[in-house]
């Protein structure tokens, strides 16, 4: 595999987005975790303010505006922090939109990913509407389940991104590139279980279901204890007045977590299957990448059970989402070298 990267400038500049998106992701698990998507009522200010009201007369000027959301500082700095990363992301790939553009229309010879840049430019744009829609909607689940998929759809063009300008490929024998081809099916279906269970954990933490059950591998001391499944996904439920700490009844909250929990079991054995698979292929490229997926599958499962068992500390519930969205990656990149890989 080449080391060189074909488009030297623009794959750093696609790097830093992604390794910038990281940290927007992260910061927005961390400010569902404490509760911080209503730390401040308004948008895009914080009480009217740029930041977030300090002073005591600034305090208490914001708690007479919005009398129902009593200012709470270890609140609104999460969410102020969250807002001003993501604003500093949508610049980044504004400029590398452009950027690829401008490039474009001075090297015809080589083919840049306008249409990608685009795409992603345009995916931010809507991200900052489903970020104003989850403070106005005061926290309605559709919406923060869509503004977190965003996120990760974010993270994952943009490192698509990053691998495009990058230009590496797999070079391996004739025989290795076909086996790897041929696993091209199983590698879509592990990448769809993936999406569909990081849509499951946005829901499990939209619904305020994660303590749902508190006990491993049993919930309520039953395998299949009593749960309302119809109540649980209604996603045609009515805007409420507010969301924050979740409106559905017990019984609802353990049908989600409890389908999370087998769309882990899913993920893992279709996942162990690709693992074998890549490994059968005796080629050192697609080896590796079966022991970095392996071991970020087998963290994700320690890391959501701790986070049952230990009642959701905060520390790995943010690395449980961090889990997810490395997981997410290395499928990517997988996908992104079966379709590159070269023979030799």
């Amino acid at each position: 595999m080449n080391a060189t990267p074909k488009f030297p400038k623009m794959y750093r500049w696609a790097l830093l987005a992604t390794g910038f998106c990281v940290l927007v992701v992260v910061l927005g698990a961390f400010t569902r975790l404490v509760d911080a998507g209503l730390g401040c009522p308004d948008w895009p200010g914080c009480y009217g303010h740029l930041t977030w009201p300090q002073s005591e007369a600034a305090v208490e000027r914001a708690e007479a505006a919005f009398p129902e959301f009593p200012v709470e500082h270890d609140k609104t700095w999460p969410e102020m922090v969250h807002r001003y990363a993501a604003g500093l992301l949508g610049l980044l790939i504004l400029g590398l939109t452009i950027a690829t553009w401008r490039q474009a229309g001075r090297d015809a010879d080589n083919h840049y990913p306008r249409k990608h840049t685009l795409g992603l430019l345009i995916l931010v744009v809507v991200q900052a509407l489903f970020g104003m829609w989850t403070v106005t909607l005061k926290l309605w689940p559709q919406v923060v389940m869509a503004h977190l998929l965003g996120g990760f759809a974010t993270l994952s063009l943009l490192w698509l991104l990053s691998q495009r300008y990058a230009g590496r490929s797999w070079r391996m024998p004739s025989n290795s590139v076909r086996r790897l081809r041929g696993t091209a099916s199983l590698i879509w279906l592990v990448l769809v279980l993936v999406i569909v269970q990081i849509a499951l954990g946005g829901w499990v933490s939209a619904n305020y279901a994660a303590l749902a059950c508190t006990d491993f591998p049993l919930c309520h001391g039953q395998w299949w204890p009593e749960m309302h499944f119809r109540q649980g996904f209604n996603f045609a439920q009515d805007v409420g007045p507010n969301y924050l700490g979740g409106l559905l009844e017990g019984e609802a909250r353990t049908a989600i977590h409890v389908t999370h929990r087998l769309g882990a079991v899913l993920v893992l054995l279709f996942g162990g299957l690709l693992c074998w698979r890549l490994w059968q292929i005796k080629h050192s490229a697609p080896q590796r990448m079966a022991l970095v997926i392996a071991l970020v599958l087998a963290v994700q499962i320690a890391l959501g059970i701790t986070n049952v068992l230990a009642s959701l500390p905060l520390g790995v519930a943010v690395a449980h989402n961090a889990g997810g969205a490395l997981l997410l990656l290395c499928l990517v990149t997988l996908a992104h070298r079966t379709y590159t890989a070269q023979r030799h």
